[in-house]
């Protein structure tokens, strides 16, 4: 029944109309206006429906940021998107012959960019919680305030991995192991669109995956540029995530801006039709990334050509561009343009009668009176796991006294400063909408209240003297970075900050804000040692960041260091609690972390050790992924593995010595070695995040298959040496 409708409603079109279902080119916050009593649609999105009489897909309608200048002022409120929705569908409807309406597309890369969009910690926070079924469960939340919006398709960061930490993007990495992010990829979609697809345009939402690929390897952590890698390093490290995602059933792939050895991923027929199509069996739409259509224009000499070669690689609907408004009369001219125009269109309508777009006795846009209360129940248990991730995903970096958790009994006065000292906005990360007042606590605030006995002393921004530090019994510094941008920056076309000569105005990470340094920004190395010299009690620093920062002096000059990521709206909460010991910080790292910065990049998987290579930077490394501490006994012991004919068997049991239940995370690692290539020094074969009961001993079971376990090309005997902290164990193939 579902191919009969996609045909009857392809045979209807003519090829302007096709086409047209191939455009996504409207901004969509300039698609309607408010106006006294509501809202009406715009003569730009009047004027694109009738250029193609219907519309593809609307992209941004609910968009609010500094880019697209929504605020709450201006707005669409979260009560008023079914109706704004419905509004611009039924616009579209009413001039297309067939009824066909269009797909709303939103960006929900961490929580929907949405004024009153419930945010989740970014995509590198939540990695270094290690735990996919969390995300999951945040994820299906996310989607039910997106789908009782009106909203059908959510574009979600997840397929880029983070190889350079001076691309500006790493926030949105699940980190730098393929594996982990394979796992994170498909915890989205199952969250988003159900186990099986069961609950898109049922309470979910049909997933697009970003970026396709290989864009977290592009030279010089230059955002876009070339990845000059080989096919195995793109099969081994940034393709696992597509297959994950796709194995869960992603309706919706990006193509990204990069090359991948001087080939467009937008027109790459390799990597879009063989290696998706063919090979994955992927049966969704490729969408390209904003105006990378168009940048086709420096390989083919045109936008027509441009247009031409993105289509026939395998590009379905293009965001933003020209070059997909060429191909009526390329089609005209070429029957290979009118049969791809023809299969993409197909695959359009496709995805829309899974949400009945398709006119005639298919179902109009959702107008029931409970729709507003699906949005504030779906925002309230968004928020609610939003703060169980940002607890989850803290990593507790470095405490050789034991300093943490603070006596918050003992604690008089505590001064909190540092760039980021109460700013929680540095706590959100990149595509994220204006909070709604009153805005939450920093960590400043949270701390404050946290503390209600004790005088807290915020001083965001300041380098406190030997007076402010009087009396005090800690300093907690609050250092990293930022990915907030104000309304004053500059924006490219496709929204990414524009960097000049001197810099963006405000971000120091996220789209556009690539560094050739990262060492900490604004001289935050020479407070640290400011405030070590002068303080009289523990100095404790709190990295907000969104990529591996250089932290060797701050390691060196504080008593514990605790790693925060961007970790959200119920950040502030969550740093604060851990401070003071409710909650423990079990995360470890998703990334390494480099000891100097101009021995970048160094990852976990490289196949050469940089250790000894440089004679003035011996040891590059200061922190390796999977790092992470805790403040109560609970380990690891007894690593020991058996090949079995189902499988590599592993198991290594947990210990908690102490009198509360323990979580811990637990990433199993693997140098594989007797293959076809030199090993890689570190692997992630699989993870796990488990609760301890109090003075108990738990076995954890893995069963790996051997072909994860043993490397390509293995001959018998083959040795795989398995690594679990300072745990080790070999097997042979």
């Amino acid at each position: 029944m579902a191919d009969d409708a996609v045909e009857r409603a392809l045979a209807a079109m003519d090829l302007r109309e096709r086409v047209g279902q191939l455009n996504q080119r409207l901004y969509g916050w300039q698609a309607v206006e408010r106006v006294r009593g509501g809202f009406r649609a715009t003569d730009l999105l009047h004027a694109e429906v009738e250029r193609w009489s219907g519309l593809g897909a609307l992209y941004g309608l609910f968009r609010a940021d500094a880019w697209s200048g929504r605020t709450w002022a201006d707005g669409i409120r979260p009560q008023e998107r079914p109706e704004v929705a419905a509004l611009v569908s039924d616009v579209v409807a009413a001039a297309s012959p067939g009824g066909v309406r269009p797909l709303l597309v939103e960006e929900a890369p961490h929580g929907h960019q949405a004024l009153g969009g419930a945010l989740l910690p970014t995509n590198l926070a939540v990695a270094a919680a290690w735990d996919p079924d969390l995300l999951e469960e945040a994820a299906e939340h996310v989607a039910a305030g997106l789908a009782a919006s009106g909203v059908h398709v959510a574009l979600v960061s997840a397929l880029d991995v983070l190889r350079d930490p001076r691309w500006g993007r790493c926030e949105e990495t699940f980190g730098e192991s393929g594996h982990l992010a394979a796992e994170h990829a498909a915890a989205l979609v199952r969250g988003m669109q159900g186990a099986d697809r069961a609950r898109v345009g049922s309470g979910g939402v049909a997933v697009v995956l970003k970026h396709l690929a290989g864009q977290g390897e592009a030279v010089g952590g230059r955002n876009g540029q070339s990845a000059v890698i080989g096919a195995r390093d793109l099969r081994e490290v940034h393709l696992p995530p597509v297959r994950g995602g796709l194995a869960a059933g992603a309706l919706g792939v990006m193509a990204a801006y990069t090359d991948v050895d001087g080939v467009p991923c937008c027109a790459d027929p390799d990597l879009l039709t063989r290696y998706l199509r063919d090979d994955l069996r992927f049966d969704g739409v490729v969408m390209a990334d904003g105006l990378a259509v168009d940048r086709l224009t420096v390989m083919t000499g045109d936008v027509a050509g441009a247009g031409r070669a993105a289509l026939l690689a395998g590009v379905d609907l293009s965001l933003w561009d020209e070059g997909f408004t060429t191909l009526v009369a390329s089609a005209e001219t070429d029957p290979r343009v009118a049969a791809a125009v023809e299969r993409s269109c197909r695959r359009v309508l496709a995805l829309k009668h899974r949400f009945g777009l398709l006119g005639g006795r298919d179902v109009a846009p959702e107008r029931a009176p409970d729709a507003r209360e699906r949005i504030e129940v779906a925002t309230a248990r968004t928020g609610e796991v939003s703060r169980r991730l940002a607890d989850a995903a803290l990593v507790l970096l470095h405490d050789p006294a034991r300093t943490l958790p603070l006596d918050a009994r003992a604690l008089r006065r505590v001064v909190v400063a540092g760039p980021f000292a109460d700013d929680v906005t540095a706590l959100l990360g990149d595509y994220v909408p204006p909070l709604p007042a009153p805005a939450p606590p920093g960590v400043g605030g949270a701390l404050a209240a946290a503390l209600p006995d004790a005088e807290v002393v915020v001083l965001p921004g300041a380098v406190p003297d030997a007076a402010d530090l009087a009396g005090a019994d800690a300093v907690v510094l609050v250092l990293g970075g930022t990915s907030h941008r104000a309304v004053t920056d500059a924006f490219d076309a496709n929204g990414a900050v524009v960097v000049g000569a001197g810099g963006s105005a405000s971000a120091t990470c996220g789209e556009g804000v690539d560094r050739a340094d990262v060492s900490l920004p604004h001289g935050q190395d020479a407070l640290v040692a400011a405030v070590r010299a002068a303080a009289p009690c523990p100095v404790v620093a709190v990295v907000v960041a969104g990529r591996p920062h250089v932290l060797t002096d701050v390691l060196a000059a504080t008593d514990a260091v605790l790693w925060a990521g961007y970790p959200g709206p119920s950040g502030g909460a969550a740093v604060a609690d851990a401070l003071i010991g409710r909650t423990e910080p079990v995360g470890r790292l998703p990334m390494t972390l480099p000891r100097h910065a101009a021995a970048v990049p160094v990852r976990h998987d490289d196949r050469h050790a940089a250790t000894g290579v440089y004679q003035d930077a011996p040891d590059p490394v200061l922190l390796p992924l999977g790092h992470g501490l805790r403040y109560r006994d609970v380990r690891a012991t007894d690593l020991r593995a058996v090949t079995e004919p189902d499988g590599v068997v592993v198991e290594v049991d947990v210990v908690n010595a102490d009198d509360t239940p323990g979580e811990v995370v637990l990433p199993l690692l693997a140098h594989r070695t007797g293959g076809v290539v030199v090993p890689r020094r570190r692997e992630v074969l699989a993870t796990r995040r488990v609760t301890a009961p109090p003075r108990t001993t738990t076995t954890v079971r893995w069963v790996l298959p051997p072909d994860a376990c043993f490397a390509e090309g293995a001959g018998p005997g083959a040795v795989t040496h398995l690594h679990l902290d300072d745990l080790t164990t070999a097997i042979r193939s």
